[in-house]
């Protein structure tokens, strides 16, 4: 007997996140050997070399579940934060304590106050719990706290601050962080999803960690996905109250971080000097990368992030796919073309710079 089970109601404001075209799929539809992959900020340098070792040695015990607790990884991340370890909460990818906030905190009908173009995922958590995602437009890119601040309701259960922004890259100037961190009612979580963290040497940013004391409702949001590149292994963290940290422990999944990601990621933390390397051959290729598209006529917002938001009116997309350079589309009044692309090797952007150039000049031919 054909039975329809009806999912439940809040399903049906979501849809799935969108997927691109797999590396296969580019190979075959274009006829090409070689993808440069550039569309989901992965870092372009990959790994530390003790992490591949220390996956090696956590594969003779894959039998056994992985410590519960991921003591290890606390232990480490308290180490290197100078903080006492109630303050953390490993997950499964810091998307897991987007999905644990949420669940934990979202009633049916609250309010979540977000930027109208970041990490989607804070809206479909938000939504899959009954509550409401009040999103606010961005000015040039950037979130426009005043504005954010503004919407808070007495229905608001958390505001999200992505800091650097994903897609933009733009990060929210000091001293107005400040300003709106100080404004938020005691009552209202505020999330600073910080993945990108480690990428941004402006000295606007703003190092959040010290205001956890004064800032009960504080949640930072960071991982091991970006510069660490452990993205295949999905760890993530968040710096909180530990209050704040009782209530996800009472939601999240036991073994919620499994074995080899737990060793790759202590060992990655103890390769402090790989991460360094990461972060000033990024800011090279940022800045050269930036330049060089905006002689092109390719603008981008300023990013202190691993990818750059760029956009124009002339025809670069396709040219991109069709050699094999995966970008991820967006979309931005005023231009034609809009794309994210992950700042990759020299290498990489001039190989980009040549297609480009080369596709350019052919057309004005």
């Amino acid at each position: 007997m054909n039975m329809y089970v009806k999912a439940r109601t809040e399903l049906e404001r979501i849809t799935p996140y969108a997927l691109g075209q797999t590396i296969e799929e580019i190979k075959e539809q274009y006829g090409i050997t070689t993808v440069r992959k550039l569309s989901d900020n992965e870092n372009g340098y990959g790994t530390s070399p003790r992490v591949r070792e220390a996956i090696m040695q956590a594969s003779a015990h894959l039998a056994f579940y992985p410590d519960g607790m991921t003591s290890g990884i606390v232990e480490k991340l308290s180490a290197h934060y100078q903080l006492d370890q109630k303050h953390f909460l490993v997950t499964n990818g810091s998307e897991e304590i987007i999905r644990l906030l949420t669940r934990a905190y979202i009633d049916k009908n609250d309010e979540a106050v977000m930027a109208e173009v970041t990490f989607p995922r804070y809206k479909t958590n938000v939504l899959i719990e009954g509550g409401r995602a009040v999103t606010v437009p961005m000015v040039d890119g950037k979130h426009d706290l005043q504005k954010m601040q503004e919407a808070i309701s007495e229905k608001t259960k958390m505001v999200f601050v992505c800091n650097p922004n994903n897609p933009t890259g733009t990060i929210v100037a000091k001293q107005e962080l400040l300003s709106f961190i100080d404004s938020v009612p005691g009552n209202v979580l505020i999330i600073m999803d910080e993945a990108y963290f480690e990428y941004a040497d402006s000295e606007e940013y703003l190092d959040t960690m010290p205001l956890l004391d004064q800032y009960k409702n504080l949640v930072i949001l960071r991982t091991f996905s970006k510069i660490y590149g452990l993205a295949s292994l999905r760890v993530g963290y968040g710096i909180m109250h530990e209050d704040i940290a009782k209530e996800l422990h009472k939601v999240r999944d036991v073994f919620n971080v499994n074995q080899l990601a737990q060793a790759a990621a202590v060992a990655a933390l103890e390769d402090q000097a790989f991460v360094q390397d990461c972060s000033v051959k990024n800011s090279a290729e940022r800045c050269f990368l930036s330049g060089k598209f905006k002689e092109l006529e390719i603008d981008s917002f300023p990013s202190q992030s691993n990818f750059l938001y760029a956009f124009t009116n002339r025809p670069v997309i396709q040219t991109l796919t069709e050699n094999g350079v995966l970008v991820r589309q967006m979309q931005l009044p005023g231009y034609k073309e809009a794309f994210r692309i992950t700042l990759g090797t020299r290498e990489d952007h001039e190989f980009i710079l040549q297609i480009v150039s080369q596709q350019f000049h052919e057309r004005a031919v």
